[in-house]
């Protein structure tokens, strides 16, 4: 069966309610609950801790049957500014999905970040590309074997986390969240209101104030 291409839903959110959610971790993301989704933690940012660039931007999806990779290819032609590629390769190990003359493109196309629920290669070049964070469950030498299947701008299944094309996609050193264009809406509020606690929360403790009283406690009672 060729790859289908599918045309996504535009979204209507602005650049200024994006752009807020570019102050939140990934951690806080995922303490809100609710819509936000956490994709599974096993797929991980190629880069050390410390050294992660923030991932952030929207979802292109890519649905492959590894050890074809078509979909990847007919996606990056769907990549632009902003976009992060997400394949759903349903975190097979043996075959990878992408590597450097793809990753190359993706990065020339603009993207801001790449999601692999499979597997990747050429990772040395991959991590030493600061301006396009790449996250994977598996890292392999081999490469694709066929580029005639799959699905593009589907919805898809990353990480146990149900990804639609338009979604917003962040990373870091913690782990990676997918929101809705609902959610980004709907949660920047609780989003800055977490942020906003827990500095209040390092105030008081670096003023010297006891954990019992900074998280208000109650009273132990004595063993």
């Amino acid at each position: 069966m060729p790859v289908t291409l599918h045309t996504p839903k535009p979204s209507d959110l602005t650049e200024a309610e994006i752009a807020r959610w570019r102050a939140v971790p990934v951690a806080v993301a995922v303490d809100l609950g609710g819509e936000i989704g956490q994709i599974d933690p096993a797929i991980r940012p190629l880069r050390p801790a410390g050294q992660q660039p923030r991932l952030f931007g929207h979802a292109v999806t890519a649905w492959c049957e590894p050890p074809d990779f078509g979909a990847v290819l007919y996606a990056l032609d769907r990549i632009g500014p902003g976009d992060v590629l997400v394949i759903a390769a349903g975190g097979r190990p043996e075959t990878a999905m992408i590597g450097e003359i793809v990753g190359g493109h993706l990065r020339r196309r603009g993207g801001t970040g790449l999601v692999c629920d499979g597997a990747i290669r050429d990772v040395a070049t991959l991590a030493a590309w600061d301006d396009l964070p790449a996250f994977t469950r598996w890292i392999t030498p081999r490469g694709p074997a066929a580029a005639e299947r799959g699905a593009v701008n589907r919805p898809v299944v990353v990480g146990g986390c149900l990804v639609s094309p338009g979604d917003l996609i962040l990373g870091d050193d913690d782990g990676l969240a997918v929101l809705t264009p609902a959610a980004v809406r709907a949660r920047i509020g609780d989003a800055e209101a977490k942020l906003a606690r827990e500095a209040e929360w390092e105030a008081s403790l670096g003023g010297g104030r006891s954990m019992r009283e900074t998280f208000a406690l109650p009273e132990p009672t004595a063993g």
